[in-house]
């Protein structure tokens, strides 16, 4: 029983910690399935995340610091559209601009309104997302297996957690469902063709670019007013390129790419409960390596399976309707 408690527990982990991944997956999905490379996606989140904290710090309020992070990420998003779509810039280039931008200047308005070393005043209590208890979840948790799944595992979970899994559904539902998630795809493999239909690519293109940046800046949102207490320096970590890198195992479809996010977020739970433990055969593990361990498991998989996960064939290619 101690073991399968400890199973539920490391579980409620993961999806917290794959909350942010899951979310920022969702928003390359978009970008890339229009063909537009999205590197950006650690600038956006990181971005969004300074907005909700510092908005949430001057105001007090947990929803204008939602807005505030949905608002600076889709204007991110909006200035990677007009270098990339409107100027057929570098995609990758202007991507790595944004997340350089994101870095610097997070850190540098923090130290000039916070006096704080970059960092915003800590958050508590109504400036946060607090944990949703579900119906029953109290009265159940002592119920073998299922209440304590119930209890333990999907109920307690603040609601950017549960928005997070609600986006996967509604993503696959725009993308594969609709006639915009048509247009989308199509503008993603043959421009050309959309644009000979009489449909304007770069508005496409825009419009998928602003979802990128709605996911990205409720990732963002979630990493300072949810799991965290405020912002802190580089607090993304890293998480975009994760993000980007199980989209790519996800072969840029919303339910692979979901349970790739799963699995970087189980491998963080188990990173932190593996520190300092002594293992049989083992030992102890050095703290580094567990840290490190998400990240190797990036670049393993990315070397395995990337040659197997086939890209939209007019991703990162500037469309210009002189050449079409």
């Amino acid at each position: 029983m101690d073991i399968w408690l400890q199973l539920v527990s490391a579980l409620d982990s993961t999806l917290r910690l794959a909350t942010p991944l899951i979310l920022c997956a969702m928003a390359g999905l978009f970008s890339e399935r229009s063909g537009i490379v999205d590197i950006g996606l650690e600038g956006k989140m990181l971005a969004g995340a300074f907005a909700a904290a510092a908005t949430t710090a001057v105001t007090g309020s947990v929803w204008l610091g939602l807005i505030a992070a949905m608002g600076v990420a889709i204007c991110m998003a909006l200035l990677h559209g007009f270098a990339c779509i409107t100027h057929r810039g570098d995609q990758v280039v202007s991507g790595l601009a944004i997340n350089i931008l994101a870095a610097g200047l997070s850190v540098v308005l923090g130290i000039a309104w916070f006096h704080r070393g970059g960092q915003t005043p800590s958050l508590s209590g109504d400036q946060r997302f607090s944990p949703l208890e579900l119906p029953f979840a109290e009265m159940i948790a002592d119920v073998p297996f299922l209440g304590q799944v119930y209890a333990g595992l999907i109920s307690g979970h603040n609601l950017l957690v549960y928005l997070a899994f609600l986006a996967v559904p509604l993503t696959y539902l725009m993308v594969y469902k609709t006639r915009f998630g048509l247009r989308l795809r199509a503008v993603g493999e043959n421009p050309q063709a959309v644009d000979t239909a009489g449909i304007s690519v770069a508005w496409l293109r825009y419009r998928a670019v602003i979802m990128a940046g709605l996911f990205c800046g409720l990732a963002g949102a979630y990493l300072s007013i949810a799991l965290g207490a405020g912002f802190v320096r580089d607090m993304s970590a890293g998480k975009g390129y994760i993000a980007l890198a199980a989209l790519i195992f996800g072969k840029w479809r919303p339910v692979p790419a979901m349970f790739a996010c799963l699995l970087f977020g189980f491998l963080e739970a188990l990173a932190t409960r593996l520190q300092g433990v002594d293992l049989p055969l083992v030992g102890q593990i050095e703290v580094q390596f567990m840290q490190a361990l998400p990240y190797l498991l990036t670049v393993i998989l990315l070397a395995g399976f990337i040659g197997r996960a086939v890209a939209p064939k007019a991703i990162g290619v500037p469309y210009s309707k002189d050449r079409a």
